[in-house]
């Protein structure tokens, strides 16, 4: 699904997504399953995806505010 909705060129994407140079971050609970997004990502020209280092959970450990996004 994140070709269909985060690729630039894809007719299916999201309203957010404007460019492959907008910055994009995914998040996940632990970090693990957002690093292989961000990969695919970048791999579709999204040079500058990214992923939270943690997830979540890290930043919730943190004592940092988490709030459930679009589609939660």
């Amino acid at each position: 699904m994140l070709e269909w909705r985060l690729d630039p060129a894809s007719p299916n994407r999201i309203p957010q997504v404007y460019g492959y140079d907008q910055p994009i971050v995914i998040v996940c609970p632990e970090g693990y399953t957002s690093s292989l997004a961000a990969t695919v990502l970048q791999d579709l020209g999204l040079h500058r995806a990214t992923d939270l280092i943690g997830g979540y959970r890290a930043r919730e450990a943190a004592g940092l505010p988490v709030t459930a996004g679009p589609g939660r």
